[in-house]
């Protein structure tokens, strides 16, 4: 087994002290950082997302994974700054106001981060203002939105026509989530993309910013 596929495999198990020691030495060895991460950390958490779409993985795992994969990537972090390392993307994401159901949202997040993206998490009740801040400070190249009440998920549209009015709704993909969410809806407030559930939403990201 490579050290890429030990930090994987304790990557998939969970493992945030494995996974910790394991970067180090493979840091030690004079391997670069930005190696580690792909080889090691995104393609661990790869799998992890793989199993989770598949249902044959569930919440709790994903988040013992994720604390795993932040074991390793807090050490790379300071280096791939260093190094000059672009992540796949930057993404602003948040639950839209009115609403503060963030578990689904925080999934998401996390599964993005593990994709290799750079993710800035506005957490619940988010007010378009601060969606058209983030995205305009951030230069983000995806807003992420997410609803858990039908009532709250109109205020998706408000963000989009805010987005529009600012003059900057085609420098940023919008993907919206969610379970009162579908398709159709995406397609009528003209968001770029939805995602039924969090591992869809990084495959989803990716494929619109053609990484």
């Amino acid at each position: 087994m490579t050290i890429f596929e030990q930090i994987a495999d304790g990557v998939q198990k969970g493992h945030s002290d494995s996974v910790g020691a394991l970067t180090r030495n493979a840091l030690s060895q004079d391997i670069p950082a930005e190696e580690i991460m792909n080889k090691g950390l995104v393609s661990g958490m790869e799998v992890v997302s793989e199993k989770f779409k598949n249902n044959e993985i569930f919440i709790p795992e994903v988040l013992i994974s994720a604390r795993a994969m932040n074991a390793g990537l807090d050490l790379l972090k300071p280096l791939l700054v260093e190094s000059n390392v672009k992540p796949k993307g930057k993404v602003v994401i948040g639950t839209v106001k009115g609403d503060l159901h963030d578990i689904g949202k925080n999934i998401v997040a996390m599964l993005l981060q593990g994709a290799g993206f750079e993710v800035i998490d506005l957490g619940a009740d988010v007010p378009k203002e601060k969606f058209l801040e983030f995205v305009k400070k951030e230069k983000a190249d995806i807003l992420g939105m997410s609803a858990l009440l039908t009532t709250t998920m109109l205020y998706m549209k408000e963000t989009i026509e805010a987005l529009k009015e600012e003059g900057i709704r085609q420098n940023v993909k919008v993907i919206i989530g969610g379970a009162p969410v579908t398709e159709s809806y995406a397609a009528r407030i003209e968001a770029d993309g939805y995602a039924p559930d969090a591992a869809s939403a990084a495959d989803l990201s990716k494929r619109l910013l053609g990484k």
